[in-house]
């Protein structure tokens, strides 16, 4: 099929790989535009700016679609199928109905669960046991779209945000192959009213760690903002990004430490920390942070 693809984070670069790998015809490769990133602040291409380039493909990334000379250089590439995962603008009308088979989203989530912006974040600390990848039919509204395929997947007791990412983008590269191949024989299934939620972005004033609530809680708040942007809490009264953890056995004075090894107490239970960041350093497994920066048994977190 002859596809245009929208897609910006590295979550979409192995779906781009995959069309590619499969055959199809990559028209043009839309991503957000450049933006300045690192030390000097300079622009900085996305990941799949430069990896569509890597490939030898067109690259597109205007800053809108709203506009009547936008949407006529969408429409004269002539596509059969637009394929969006994690693009990060809206779509007006014109580019929805433009390709001849419509846009198709890849969503990290079971929809009508987790529909917005932050589906893997919300699906771990919410507790939830599964997730998984929907290829939706786009519409106008948020996520709202008929579901084509969906395919479900556990969620490992101490997978992060970033492990799951992996695993669920790898997921929407395979099921997007299949739903390209099986389209003329895919049936469209409305989404229920029942059971819809709303992945709303994560913001920065939910990362700090409250030793007060339940160990369960802390666990998946740690597991799910991993790594960004990193649940922490103050060790020796400087500010620590808490990047891993599983829940562990344990009573004591909410953030009071517990053991040599960073089991902490919480409202109810324990959790031990596996994984740390200071700032300005490297991410540290538990034993290698303790040896740089010892904790002691009874401090308070």
């Amino acid at each position: 099929m002859r596809v245009i693809f929208m897609g910006t984070p590295d979550f979409s670069v192995p779906v781009l790989e995959a069309l590619v790998e499969a055959g199809h015809d990559i028209a043009a490769v839309y991503c957000q535009p450049p933006r300045p990133a690192g030390r000097g602040k300079k622009d900085r291409p996305t990941p799949v700016h430069a990896r569509a380039e890597a490939l030898g493909l067109e690259v597109r990334h205007p800053a809108s679609l709203k506009s009547s000379e936008e949407q006529d250089s969408f429409a004269a590439l002539d596509a059969d199928i637009a394929v969006v995962v994690a693009y990060g603008l809206i779509l007006p009308q014109p580019i929805l109905d433009s390709p001849t088979h419509g846009c198709l989203n890849i969503h990290a989530s079971l929809l009508p669960r987790w529909r917005g912006a932050a589906p893997i974040h919300r699906a771990i600390m919410a507790g939830d046991a599964q997730t998984g990848i929907c290829i939706m039919q786009m519409e106008a509204g948020l996520d709202t779209g008929p579901v084509l395929l969906r395919e479900a997947t556990d969620i490992g007791i101490e997978e992060t945000t970033a492990q799951l990412h992996d695993r669920l983008s790898d997921m929407g590269a395979a099921l997007i192959v299949e739903a390209l191949t099986r389209l003329p024989d895919l049936t469209p299934d409305p989404q229920p009213e029942d059971g819809v939620t709303y992945a709303t972005k994560i913001d920065k004033s939910e990362a700090r760690i409250d030793w007060t609530r339940p160990a369960a809680e802390v666990d998946r708040q740690i597991r799910g903002l991993s790594p960004f942007p990193g649940a922490w809490t103050e060790v020796n009264g400087q500010r620590v990004k808490v990047l891993a953890s599983r829940l562990a056995n344990g009573q004591g004075a909410p953030g009071e430490v517990l053991n040599g090894t960073l089991r902490v107490a919480c409202g109810d239970g324990a959790i031990d920390l596996l994984r740390l960041q200071r700032a300005g350093k490297g991410a540290q497994d538990a034993d290698v942070f303790l040896r740089g920066w010892p904790v002691v048994e009874g401090a308070r977190l």
